[in-house]
């Protein structure tokens, strides 16, 4: 391939498709075209990128992509900031672990409105967390012979050592806690292991804004009437790393811990200071890529998720209705204690009947069983319940919204109950899983 000088002529022809691996020579500079062919040549065995994206989807596409495609022992570090969003893992159950009513309803079919925080579910295991703005997200990929689950935990807590909190550290569930009152969490962690490789991802909670409100994102309203199958979160005590440097002597900055980060990820690796300093300049210029021989650094983001197939591809994979909603494990909505989950229930509603039952089982997010009635006559309560099981069998619970389950209820009920009755039966439902 022509070797071509560094300028616009050059850059034109790094545009050209099917050309084969871009020329490569010393510290060379590449525009996004190249990001995938980049990433997957067999000798970029060091790779650190910044994304210039806040959309959780396009990040965790571009990482997905990272671990799929990049050279096997290859060592890669990935930064980025979400806007905000709960993020649940794969194996959990988002009317359990957030609260649908205060996200956006991605199930009404509209746009994403982005002054709304949105729900996500990732690739990778682990529980439920807030990010935001003032949340720095750390991705490190490497061979799944050399990983270790606290390695890049404890590279973090040095990253944070060296802006000054040095009473940070990591615990027996590879979070990363900080010593206050109390130790309080600042990073959690979630993994995914393939064949050859291993991803760990992590949140570092940095300067949130929404640190005293956060937990209301993850906070069920019907978490009291759900038993579920899957990963459950453990609900933790947590504080921004910024509200432990106060006396600092230098001014509090996201950038300074990504610096930090790309210094302690070079030196677990020895990444050559080439392309260290192009990965810390990435967050300053034009999404921009620099290559050497065996490393890439630099910028990436949107641009990315839309020219590469591949990441495309797992970009409407992660917005759909079917991953977010269909992908959860089997569960049960019970008002009422049962064999399988005889816990105490919250009394229901006074404007209900007290005779008032409900029971779901839900597989893949679909209702496979179900029972609703309203009458303290066994006969008539059993026919109300198979009313109501012939015509709730096989519906997802994603797409039944407030709308739905008042006519489902009237029709089926209202023979029985007052029609004002089953409108607050309706709303009750509705409201526990996600709708006002």
């Amino acid at each position: 391939m022509l070797q071509f000088p560094r300028g616009s002529c050059w850059k034109a022809a790094c545009r050209k498709k099917n050309r084969g691996s871009p020329f490569v020579r010393f510290n060379s500079s590449f525009t996004s075209d190249n990001f995938a062919q980049l990433a997957s040549r067999p000798t970029s065995l060091h790779q650190i990128y910044q994304s210039l994206s806040t959309d959780p989807y396009v990040n965790l596409s571009i990482e997905h992509f990272l671990l799929e495609h990049a050279p096997p022992e290859s060592n890669i570090l990935f930064l980025y900031v979400n806007r905000p969003c709960v993020v649940i893992g794969r194996n959990q159950n988002p009317w359990l672990e957030t609260n649908l009513q205060k996200l956006h309803n991605d199930r009404a079919g509209s746009d994403n409105d982005h002054d709304d925080v949105v729900f996500v579910r990732r690739r990778s295991g682990g529980g439920a967390v807030f990010h935001d703005t003032g949340n720095l997200n750390y991705s490190v990929i490497s061979p799944r012979t050399t990983f270790t689950r606290n390695k890049h935990a404890e590279m973090m807590v040095r990253a944070l050592h060296r802006i000054g909190a040095v009473n940070t550290s990591v615990n027996d569930r590879h979070d990363i806690v900080m010593f206050m009152d109390q130790p309080r969490k600042v990073s959690g962690s979630a993994f995914k292991l393939t064949r050859f490789r291993a991803l760990h991802h992590g949140t570092c909670l940095l300067d949130s804004p929404n640190i005293n409100i956060l937990g209301s994102f993850l906070r069920s309203p019907a978490r009291e009437y759900i038993k579920a199958k899957g990963v459950e979160s453990v609900r933790s005590p947590v504080a921004n790393v910024s509200s432990a440097l106060g006396d600092a002597l230098a001014p509090f900055s996201t950038q300074s811990v990504i610096s930090s980060a790309i210094e302690e990820f070079a030196q677990l690796y020895q990444t050559g200071p080439d392309a260290v300093r192009r990965a810390q300049r990435a967050h300053a210029i034009e999404p921009e890529l620099y290559a050497g021989d065996n490393w890439v650094a630099g910028a990436v983001g949107d641009y990315e998720a839309n020219a590469v197939p591949e990441i495309k591809k797992g970009l409407e994979e992660l917005r759909s209705l079917e991953w977010k909603y269909t992908q959860t494990p089997q569960f049960t909505f019970s008002t009422y204690p049962t064999e399988e989950d005889p816990r105490e229930r919250p009394a229901l509603p006074a404007s209900l009947p007290p005779p008032t039952r409900v029971f779901l089982r839900l597989k893949h997010g679909a209702i496979i069983e179900s029972g609703i009635s309203t009458s303290d006559d066994p006969s008539l309560a059993a026919q109300q319940t198979s009313r109501m099981h012939e015509a709730l069998s096989g519906r997802n619970l994603h797409e039944l919204q407030l709308l739905q389950w008042t006519e489902i209820l009237l029709s089926r009920l209202s023979t029985d109950e007052e029609p004002d009755t089953v409108r607050e039966l309706a709303r009750f439902v509705a409201n526990q899983f996600g709708y006002s």
